[in-house]
């Protein structure tokens, strides 16, 4: 992706769990929705969604994001927003989930690289001019 003064390609494969381990995510229509929802954020806040995807009870998003958003701060749009939006949509989510929030508080993180290892970068750096 380009920015005005940058080039960058972060992408990230995030993981974060329903409220409770609650298996709403097999009902075809919140997932429809939440699916929507998340790709009219990615827009917004140009974000890149590669894959998204639910077991159920939690979900897995592998987007690409630029370099002033901060991992937890992508977390934390797409959580408040789809809980936000799902609770108006469908009001009975509320009691279902007891009227706390959709999802839990934590999350997983990786950030991903399509070719460029952890391997390669340490055999990269370790030829350069040490600082100190």
């Amino acid at each position: 992706m380009h920015a005005s003064h940058s080039v960058h390609e972060l992408k990230y494969h995030l993981v974060w769990s329903m409220k409770y381990r609650k298996n709403l995510l097999y009902n075809k229509e919140y997932q429809k929705k939440v699916k929507e929802i998340i790709f009219e954020i990615a827009e917004r806040y140009w974000y890149v969604i590669h894959k998204l995807g639910t077991d159920g009870d939690h979900i897995h998003i592998f987007l690409q994001a630029p370099p002033d958003d901060s991992v937890s701060r992508i977390v934390q749009t797409i959580k408040s927003i789809t809980t936000r939006e799902m609770f108006k949509t469908f009001p009975e989510l509320k009691r279902l989930m007891w009227g706390a929030r959709l999802w839990e508080q934590g999350f997983f993180v990786r950030s991903v690289g399509d070719e460029t290892t952890s391997e390669m970068i340490k055999r990269y750096t370790s030829h350069k001019l040490i600082f100190g």
